[in-house]
């Protein structure tokens, strides 16, 4: 993994926009309607070249193939690439995802307009009926030869692909087959290490997102206690290092946040709380959300937390979840309080989450996406400038 030993390097989480081409296949594909096969394999493979192109040219430096190849969600994406579970129609209110969490009891009538206006809430849920198993390389190869393919004609540091942690990976899912949720999970987390390591052999750098690790806190807690939380969160921490026992730690990054959505987070869990158990994940980079105005001010955990021996900070200086474009001299500041805390070759600057958590599904304008993005590479030169001299 790249270090930023002369300057500040860039990167984001990963997903962004898809084309409005793309999402037509898309479309069909979601309401199992006959499509085109060969036609959506030119379109996935010109959109994800467009896609790195655009990335090397704002100039980025870590760059993914925008999460294009996912006809699904960032997590539910897994249900097309695993064995083992079935999709079924949600027969109670209190069985939907999007109904939870004490941010939505507090703000119920704020919800309620976001959910009309956004439609996120869903009608089926995710069954786990048999043994769990991956059988999705073909689609990760389909994915990766479309990357290695774009990459050619394009120069930038580094590459990689973000795919889901196993805590995150479809987090609201039911069991009716094994014995215990440790049994689940575990299951998850060996069948998710075939994914994991064709990623690490094919020369990218692996990023694991998991949102639910700190998410699961606003939906446990109450009634469950605090307590509580943090032994499902280690639990989390040890079936994530099994699954990625053995591969190259300076070849993965680890990425965690609050959620995308844009709602009040009033009741994130702190991330002083959590980030003793964070840091215990056998990873090279730590990619953390810290620009959204909920946890900005978290910069200052880093005065007492250590990173790893070896181990890279990417802090989120850049909001995905806000039209208003951060200014570079702010991005430049963000960067240069934490670079002064952990090393500058420590820090790689970032962004707190992904632009479009789904094919549809996205926080800002396209054109807004791209000058975040310019205003991210802008304001790590003033960095690099100012920490440099």
């Amino acid at each position: 993994m790249k270090r930023s030993d002369d300057r500040i390097l860039t990167t984001h989480v990963g997903s962004l926009i898809r084309p409005g081409p793309l999402q037509d296949f898309l479309r069909l594909k979601q309401a199992g309607k006959p499509f085109d096969q060969a036609a959506y394999a030119k379109c996935l493979r010109e959109s994800v070249a467009d896609v790195v192109r655009q990335q090397a040219e704002v100039g980025l430096d870590v760059i993914s193939d925008g999460e294009f190849g996912k006809s699904i969600s960032w997590s539910q994406y897994v249900l097309e690439r695993l064995s083992g579970f079935e999709r079924r129609p949600i027969g109670r209110d209190d069985r939907n995802p999007f109904t939870r969490g004490v941010d939505r009891e507090r703000f119920a009538a704020f919800y309620a307009e976001l959910d009309a206006r956004e439609g996120v809430a869903t009608t089926v849920e995710a069954v786990c009926t048999g043994p769990i198993a991956y059988t999705g390389q073909a689609e990760l190869k389909r994915d990766i030869d479309n990357f290695k393919a774009a990459l050619a004609d394009v120069r930038v540091e580094e590459a990689f692909l973000p795919v889901a942690a196993p805590a995150s990976v479809i987090p609201d899912r039911r069991n009716e087959y094994y014995k215990t949720d440790e049994e689940l999970i575990r299951a998850i987390g060996a069948a998710m290490r075939t994914e994991y390591r064709m990623i690490v052999d094919a020369g990218f750098l692996l990023q694991l997102d998991d949102a639910r690790a700190a998410v699961t806190y606003d939906r446990m807690v109450p009634p469950a206690s605090f307590a509580d939380y943090r032994k499902w969160l280690a639990l989390q921490v040890d079936v994530l290092n099994e699954a990625i026992a053995g591969l190259p730690v300076d070849r993965i990054r680890y990425h965690v946040c609050w959620g995308s959505w844009p709602g009040p987070h009033t009741t994130d869990v702190p991330l002083k709380d959590i980030v003793d158990l964070i840091l215990r994940m056998k990873v090279g980079a730590f990619v953390i959300e810290g620009a959204n105005p909920r946890h900005e001010h978290e910069w200052r955990v880093w005065e007492g937390a250590k990173l790893p021996e070896g181990a890279v900070l990417i802090p989120g200086v850049i909001s995905h979840a806000t039209n208003v474009v951060e200014h570079p001299e702010l991005v430049a500041e963000r960067i240069v309080r934490l670079a002064r805390l952990v090393g500058r070759e420590n820090i790689i600057a970032g962004t707190d989450c992904g632009f479009a958590q789904g094919p549809f599904h996205r926080r800002v304008h396209p054109s807004v996406m791209w000058a975040k993005l310019s205003s991210l590479v802008e304001g790590a030169r003033l960095a690099s400038a100012a920490l440099w001299r």
